[in-house]
């Protein structure tokens, strides 16, 4: 089982055929040449900075680097002690002749690559004489000629390997004049990598542009009608097209019809293949159209555009041109997606005459898809029953690349032709903030580790499509609106949203929303992912805003407004007190702090008038509260009907291992069932033709599960409430009452909910290094379809590892005036001498915002004055359901060093691990103390009623006491005391009465 979380393990990268391509690099150059003709490459020319400027201007990677000498002594001498890759000779040395040198060169260097550069055409007429230089190109002072020089050799000494390995395609020059080829060969190099990376700006990140460019058509060159033909014969499925001069040797002789000779001989064996005939005579022209053959005029001052029209409409390169049987244009496609799209429905006249030209093979080729063209090329019309099944098994190739290709990658937005199912899309640079971050890492971790959707066939797995806006959309949109001095000023969050709100918005980013939900028009969540959100140690959870956005109005530009708007109240978020209370809290600057924005599919379908997922849930891998059995590795997962607020706020939902779903601690007994279970859930209401004004929650609405019993997620979820026999029946086909607490799912595995969370959260765990917290829905069908499980976050927890030894003796519990055998941390603190508490004698439940703005105002007279505090009262802290506890925030109690949950006859709540309120104090290492009333806990309500108490609140007292507390919480047994410091007057009392 080991095996199969390994990050890498066994699992085969999507783009590894590429990482070893182009294996053979020219990294060295030799350049033998006089001091003159050095200088004036080097001064006037600029060589060295013009070659590695052309690199960069053709993306290409690894500049070669050239080393000079004046004379063949010093080469040889050179050679000796140094490796190179190829050697350039100049002519007008006096010492000796290029070829003689050349000789001397590979005598000394067998097989050493050996290139003349001259001014003007020098070559001899014998053969044997020119052993010394292997191809001679004729200068004139541009440095494209060089970057074409070291490709054409490196696609030599590549080919064999690169074809055979990968089937790279081959495209072959005969040539045999010098000042033509060194012409003509920068011209093709400079158009065949402009076309490449024109191609691959379709769904690939930076690095599989990179690598894919390796796998860019070679081209080989040929001198004569012999050689030519070996190339083409050696080559031959691997040929994308051949272009030729009309004259060059053949037989040891020059003959002026080879190059006709020699593309109608490749016609004759392969009709499919694109031929250019490139003549500086005119007439030729007619010659080619009888072979037949695209002509180009070596001397047209248009050179260059021809070239490039043959190389994107006739190798494959461009778009996909749709053409009917008179060769008019029909239809165009620029992406797989376009293709496919425009496939199902063109003519089966034209589908099957670019079949039968196997013009789809080639532009495949030319795009680097090879997997896909080596299954389509040798497929013929026999080979179907009829057109219409070819059509289909073709789409369905092309569907299958088009997602594989896109999974676990970052793929860069192109807003001319972007795929709507693409997993992850990035407008921008900059990062993408944590969430995303976390998100990105989990969707590469599930596709690398196919064994978890082999394992678990009966449910997809994956995360829903995601767009992020990175942090320079962010930047650009603070300086061009001078809103930096907001990370200082002491601004209301309203007041703060309005400015926002009213600021301008970045052109660039608004045009490719635009490009997005042209083709989108689902329901959309647009989510903060500020860089230290879901960091380990400084978390931020829940402390930004989320809005979810029906994404149905009729009108696109009133969509866009929306988004627009939610977009800027997200980067508003960075800037309100409760994100900037918790930054000074961990010594974190706000003007440090940029946010990127997911915007991400809501997972859910509609029933009605709302949208929402049939489960949404929070999964942990260590459960801080474990329950009989229970283990805290076990982890453990909180689930709600509906939209996961319910959730994350801590609000009613089911509390469950995944290592024993059907044991429920909150539903011990059948009345503890009706009273814990979920009677409410959200939903995300569809506006249709109505904008909402946006707020946090304006598009969610709390809706009662009665007012929907009929609809399948309740029908599959529900168990009924038998009242004649005072039990609860595991179906929802039965008249009564309804309780959802998912008894198909957890008991009968109707899906299997338990050992999918178990794998991911595992997978999650090893990932990321430590325990995790994912938040997740899942989507369910009554018309046979799977069921999906839609990953939404992962972020980690507080590291458990390494805790550090806290020792609680049994004169501490002896002493104790709080124990609690669920706490959370591992620390032991003695700098705390202020308590807040709220006295039982007057909590009232229906009055806990009251109580909760009463604590932030002693909350912040304490900050004002840098002192810590322990807080104690009743119910549920932070709880966006008044009714389980007290709504504090985190601005409310930013001060606060130790938390106490009591437990009162009138509130007995579980706690609620799902929520952002926990993530955030476990990762801030405050302590919190859940007290029950069990034996083995304990809240000395006496002893805190007789401290001394500073100023007394309607609600809350706030105790100053004469010398610290001790406060121990021992992380490896959950086990937490408070204790009263030894040699304080109360422990000193405490001792004389044992």
């Amino acid at each position: 089982m080991v095996n199969q979380f390994m990050f890498a393990g066994k699992q085969a990268r999507k783009f590894s055929l590429y990482h070893d391509l182009m294996q053979v690099k020219v990294r060295e150059i030799l350049l033998i040449s006089s001091p003159y003709d050095a200088w004036v490459m080097e001064e006037d020319s600029k060589i060295s900075e013009r070659i590695v400027s052309e690199y960069r201007g053709l993306n290409l990677s690894s500049p070669p680097r050239l080393t000079w000498v004046s004379n063949i002594d010093e080469a040889l001498d050179v050679l000796g002690c140094n490796c190179f890759d190829l050697v350039i000779i100049m002519p007008h040395l006096s010492n000796m002749n290029c070829f003689d040198m050349g000789k001397r060169i590979k005598d000394k260097v067998p097989g050493l690559p050996v290139a003349m550069l001259s001014h003007r055409q020098v070559g001899s007429s014998d053969i044997e004489h020119m052993y010394g230089v292997d191809r001679e190109f004729v200068w004139s002072g541009d440095a494209e000629l060089l970057v074409a020089m070291v490709k054409n050799l490196e696609d030599l000494l590549n080919v064999e390997h690169d074809t055979e390995a990968v089937g790279i395609r081959v495209i072959i020059v005969v040539e045999d004049s010098p000042r033509y080829l060194a012409s003509f060969l920068p011209i093709l190099y400079k158009e065949l990598v402009r076309q490449t990376q024109a191609l691959l700006e379709e769904g690939l990140n930076s690095e599989h542009r990179l690598l894919t460019m390796r796998a860019r058509p070679k081209i080989l060159t040929a001198s004569t009608y012999e050689h030519a033909l070996e190339l083409f014969k050696k080559y031959e499925p691997y040929i994308l097209g051949v272009i030729s001069d009309v004259r060059f040797p053949k037989d040891g002789k020059l003959y002026g019809s080879s190059g006709i000779e020699l593309l109608k001989e490749i016609k004759a064996q392969r009709e499919d293949i694109p031929l250019l005939l490139a003549s500086n005579e005119p007439d030729n022209a007619e010659r080619a159209v009888a072979i037949p053959a695209y002509f180009v005029d070596k001397n047209s001052p248009d050179l260059m555009s021809e070239v490039r029209s043959f190389v994107t409409e006739h190798l494959g390169f461009g778009d996909f041109v749709f053409r009917d049987l008179d060769e008019n244009e029909i239809s165009r496609a620029s992406s797989l997606y376009s293709l496919e799209k425009i496939l199902r429905n063109i003519p089966q006249d034209i589908f099957e005459r670019h079949c039968e030209k196997n013009d789809f093979s080639r532009w495949f080729y030319a795009r680097t898809e090879i997997r896909l063209a080596n299954k389509i090329r040798p497929l013929k019309e026999i080979d179907f029953t009829d057109v219409e099944s070819h059509r289909q098994y073709l789409l369905k190739l092309v569907a299958a690349r088009r997602r594989r290709r896109q999974q676990g990658v970052l793929v860069s937005f192109n807003p001319k032709d972007f795929d709507p199912q693409t997993e992850f899309l990035k407008i921008g640079s900059g990062s993408l903030g944590g969430k995303a971050r976390g998100l990105a890492f989990i969707c590469s971790m599930l596709n690398r580790n196919s064994w978890m959707h082999e394992k678990h066939s009966e449910m997809k797995i994956f995360a829903p499509t995601t767009l992020t806006i990175g942090t320079s959309g962010f930047d650009d949109f603070m300086e061009m609106n001078n809103l930096s001095y907001l990370a200082s000023a002491d601004v209301d969050d309203k007041e703060v949203a309005q400015i926002f709100s009213d600021a301008f918005f970045p052109g660039w980013i608004e045009a490719q929303l635009w490009a997005y939900l042209h083709e989108v028009k689902y329901p959309l969540s647009v989510r903060s992912s500020s860089l230290l959100e879901d960091a380990q140690y400084q978390a931020y959870a829940g402390l930004y805003s989320t809005y979810m956005i029906s994404n149905d109005h009729p009108d696109l530009e009133k969509r866009l407004l929306q988004l627009v708007e939610a977009i800027k109240l997200v980067w508003a978020s960075t800037y309100y007190k409760a994100p900037k209370s918790f930054s000074r809290r961990v010594n974190q600057r706000t003007d440090e702090e940029k946010m990127a924005v997911i915007i991400q599919k809501v997972a859910g379908q509609q029933y009605g008038d709302y949208f929402f997922p049939a489960i949404s849930g929070v999964g942990q891998s260590y459960n801080y509260y474990p329950f009989g059995k229970m283990k805290p590795e076990h982890g453990v997962a909180s689930i709600a009907l509906g939209i996961g607020k319910s959730v994350v706020d801590g609000e009613q939902c089911i509390r469950f291992s995944p290592r024993y779903p059907k044991v429920l601690p909150q539903c011990p007994t059948i009345a503890d069932s009706l009273k814990n279970a979920q009677t409410t859930f959200y939903g995300l209401k569809m506006d249709g033709s109505e904008i909402r004004e946006l707020h946090e929650g304006a598009n969610l609405e709390k809706l009662n599960i009665a007012d929907f019993e009929d609809i399948p997620p309740v029908q599959m979820l529900a168990s009924t409430y038998d009242a004649q026999e005072g039990r609860i029946r595991d179906t929802a086909f039965i008249p009564g009452p309804k309780v959802i607490l998912f008894a198909p799912v957890l008991k009968h595995k109707s899906i299997p909910l338990s050992s999918v969370l178990k794998d991911v959260l595992q997978l999650a765990e090893n990932g990321m290094g430590g325990p995790v917290e994912i938040e997740f829905c899942i989507n369910m069908y009554d018309d046979g379809r799977k069921p999906e499980f839609n990953l939404l976050q992962v972020r980690p927890m507080s590291a458990r590892a390494d805790l550090n030894h806290v020792n609680i003796t049994d004169e501490d519990l002896k002493r104790a005036v709080c124990i609690s055998s669920h706490a959370l941390g591992n620390s032991e603190k003695n700098d705390v001498e202020d308590i807040l508490i709220v006295r039982p004698d007057v909590f009232d439940i229906a009055k806990s915002r009251e109580i909760a703005l009463e604590i932030a105002k002693f909350n912040g007279k304490l900050m004002k004055k840098n002192r810590k505090y322990l807080l104690a009262g009743p119910g549920r802290w932070g709880s966006a359901d008044h009714w389980l506890g007290i709504p504090v925030e985190w601005p409310d109690i930013s001060g606060v060093s130790a938390i106490v949950e009591t437990s009162v006859e009138s509130l007995k709540v579980e706690p609620s691990q799902g929520s952002h309120f926990f993530h955030n104090i476990t990762t801030l290492g405050i302590n919190y103390f859940m007290v029950s009333d069990k034996a083995d806990n304990k809240m000395d309500w006496e002893w805190f009623s007789e401290q001394p108490v500073v100023e007394e609140g309607v609600y809350v007292n706030h105790i100053r006491l004469p010398a610290p507390l001790g406060i121990k919480v021992d992380g490896r047994t959950s086990q937490g005391v408070v204790l009263p410091v030894k040699g304080s007057s109360e422990y000193c009392l405490l001792k004389e009465c044992e």
